[in-house]
């Protein structure tokens, strides 16, 4: 049966990705998104696109026309480093346009939202490694602590208003469409630098460990949460622990080069290890990470490589 759907986000890396899932389901898709690091050319052309920001005013009225029966919620400040910087900033889009957002779900009466929060941000620095749900939430970032406040935000419109709701926290999400420039994954930095033949620059040791979980597997789990009646927050990871150093030498090979990654000094406050636990998905869900990291990063590789091609190609058309 075909849904109304609307993906907040839609034209950014992990959202517009759920929506080609969505569109090839066949359900009626519109994505919210007001492309301030969303593009346009990533949003599918059988989805609806409405360039609105979450915190305006008007995005209740929206929900209220299109009477969606689900709503993927993924528009987002995304940088660890720019809430350091301006906490005030992303305290506004992550607190309060995600206030705005649940707003609207709760008046457009529908079944289910999907949140995607996050794993490493939102545990900050623990001792039990993969960290599973059940772990005391400390983050460290003002980027994590509003992704933990709209986690209990959903909780207590759960409790009081029964709005059905599942919170993803993912591990750190790549694949194809990441965008490679600026505050980035690293694995979207170093394959774009690669790709161009640039050298690589890593913090510190580079013996910093994340749980790298493949783009194709993260939409697969979102799209497991919206059909399936779990509430509640799952971490969406591989328990997985893998370093800056392997990652850069699994690029280094894929791409096919030699470059030596440069070291700079260690940001201080940067966590050293995020591993989660992802049993409960597969509880709960019925899901598991399929996508190994070497064969992501092959993905991954290929697309930039696609990307570098046709970049190419258009500055010789000029």
């Amino acid at each position: 049966m075909a849904n109304a759907i609307i993906v907040t986000g839609g034209a950014g890396f992990i959202g517009s990705h759920i929506v080609d899932a969505l569109i090839a389901m066949g359900h009626r898709v519109w994505v919210v998104d007001n492309l301030s690091t969303g593009r346009r050319e990533n949003i599918n052309l059988g989805a609806k696109f409405i360039r609105l920001d979450i915190r305006s005013p008007k995005l209740r009225a929206l929900f209220l026309k299109i009477k969606p029966d689900f709503v993927f919620h993924l528009a987002a400040q995304l940088d660890v480093r720019m809430s350091l910087k301006n906490p005030l900033y992303d305290a506004e889009v992550n607190i309060l346009g995600s206030l705005n957002v649940i707003q609207a779900c709760l008046g457009a009466k529908i079944k289910k939202i999907v949140f995607t929060s996050s794993g490493g941000a939102v545990y900050g620095d623990v001792r039990r490694i993969p960290t599973p749900e059940t772990e005391s939430e400390r983050p460290i970032s003002p980027y994590g602590a509003a992704k933990l406040a709209v986690d209990t935000y959903l909780h207590q419109y759960w409790v009081v208003n029964r709005l059905h709701y599942t919170s993803l926290r993912f591990g750190n999400v790549y694949g194809p469409r990441q965008n490679p420039y600026g505050e980035a994954g690293v694995i979207a930095i170093f394959a774009g630098r690669l790709a161009r033949g640039q050298s690589c620059a890593i913090n510190g040791t580079g013996a910093q460990t994340r749980d790298f979980v493949y783009v194709g597997d993260v939409v697969e789990a979102a799209l497991r949460a919206m059909r399936k009646p779990f509430v509640g927050v799952v971490n969406i990871a591989t328990g997985k622990e893998s370093s800056v150093n392997q990652v850069y030498a699994y690029l280094a090979r894929s791409v096919g080069t030699k470059l030596k990654a440069q070291h700079n000094p260690a940001i201080r406050g940067e966590q050293m290890r995020s591993v989660l636990d992802w049993r409960k998905a597969k509880r709960v869900l019925g899901w598991r990470p399929k996508v190994s990291l070497e064969e992501g990063i092959e993905r991954t590789v290929e697309w930039h490589r696609g990307m570098q091609e046709l970049n190419l190609k258009n500055q010789n058309g000029k």
